[in-house]
């Protein structure tokens, strides 16, 4: 069976058909959805819910080199949307942002914003490559007039390059391409005007022979969690933190801080051992769950779920605190214009140009709320409290 490839109406019910979808599966109105994926057939439907987050926001913008620079601050109670089928967890990111608002509220703050395309260009040896890495890493200034000059019809005027990163080995010298994209996440825009970079301007112009061109090499790690990414950052380099007050921890969280403080040793060296690249407990749960209700790519979960968490014992609590390298969040563009998405955005005040900086620190604020409250169970006795959650909420089988 040769299923038809087209998303307008009638093929739409063809395919519904041919699959034997007569049931809710078909009884939506599907033209919204017909620009958002090719073969549209239908919608999955996840329960959204909310937690409402006590935090204090940065408010930020690029300087001319592209540093994100804090242009003011305010304290904000704001509802974040979570769509996921995860029995207790809206509860336990909701229990977690209680104990921080007993103590004060969150605060967060963006640090960084690049995203990157890792290219490679093959020489005839690795003489040749070290001489077109350094050629690269001198023509930047040069790079960058050559896109601003180039018409707008061909390149994206959003992605601007702002740094190229070298590394040889062999005869390749790997170039990362770092970028800054805006209001949007940016991989269509900045993988635009990389490709253009690379066949008008450095295959044309470089010093030596290249005998073939990559767009992307990997060096990078796209979609998958790298060292790269955990130390440089693809995407907005976001810290979340608050401190937790002794009362709120034995109230709200029901362990102690020295608990939590030695679940946090032993968690850390437990990352160590594995070799995992992120020292936290379960960043991605929430970050999947603001993602899905928000429109943003959900292959870029993992990656975004990268982060560091630490904990620090502080006269009258615990300091604690996350950093997320590479939150790949964008509130215009792709999945964001879909009509749930805009409106769930919007209830952040988070939707549309301007708005990036704010979403990427209430991702960072709620994943901060659900790694405290998930710390807290584990932190009890035998992790009974973790256990109860898991048994009483998610069912027998």
């Amino acid at each position: 069976m040769r299923l038809p490839r087209k998303n307008d109406p009638e093929s739409i019910r063809a395919r519904q058909a041919a699959l034997g979808l007569n049931g809710e599966a078909a009884g939506v109105d599907l033209s919204p959805w017909v620009k958002a994926a090719e073969s549209v057939t239908g919608v999955a439907v996840i329960p959204v819910s909310v937690a409402q987050l006590q935090v204090s926001l940065g408010a930020y913008e690029l300087d001319e080199t592209g540093a994100v620079m804090e242009t003011g601050r305010a304290a904000e109670e704001v509802a974040v949307p979570l769509a996921h089928t995860e029995g207790g967890l809206t509860a336990s990111v909701q229990r977690g942002a209680r104990a921080a608002a007993e103590s004060g509220g969150f605060r967060t703050f963006v640090i960084a914003d690049r995203i990157t395309r890792a290219s490679c260009f093959v020489c005839k040896d690795a003489g040749d490559a070290v001489a077109l890495a350094r050629w690269i890493e001198g023509e930047l200034p040069a790079m960058q007039e050559w896109l601003a000059a180039k018409p707008l019809a061909e390149l994206s005027s959003f992605a601007r390059l702002r740094e190229a990163k070298t590394h040889v080995v062999g005869p390749m010298c790997h170039v990362l391409w770092r970028w800054t994209t805006g209001d949007a996440v940016g991989p269509n825009m900045m993988t635009r005007n990389s490709y253009a970079l690379n066949m008008g301007y450095v295959l044309p112009n470089a010093p030596v022979a290249i005998e073939r061109s990559i767009l992307e090499a990997n060096m990078g790690g796209d979609k998958k969690p790298s060292y790269e990414y955990f130390q440089s950052g693809h995407g907005k380099t976001v810290i979340a933190e608050t401190t937790l007050t002794d009362e709120a921890i034995r109230r709200v969280l029901r362990t102690t801080p020295d608990d939590l403080a030695d679940l946090a040793w032993a968690g850390t060296h437990g990352a160590v051992a594995s070799g995992m690249q992120s020292i936290a407990f379960t960043p991605a749960s929430a970050i999947a769950a603001v993602f899905a209700a928000t429109g943003q790519d959900l292959g870029m979960v993992g990656t975004s779920s990268m982060a560091h968490g630490v904990g620090r014992r502080v006269e009258g609590g615990l300091h604690v605190s996350i950093r997320f390298p590479g939150l790949e969040v964008g509130t215009v563009g792709g999945g964001t214009t879909l009509p749930y998405a805009r409106e769930w955005l919007a209830l952040m005040d988070c939707a549309g140009p301007g708005n990036v900086y704010r979403f990427a620190q209430l991702v960072a604020a709620v994943a901060l709320a659900l790694e405290i409250s998930a710390s807290a169970a584990m932190a009890t006795a035998g992790s009974e409290n973790f256990f109860r959650a898991h048994h009483e909420r998610g069912g027998l089988r």
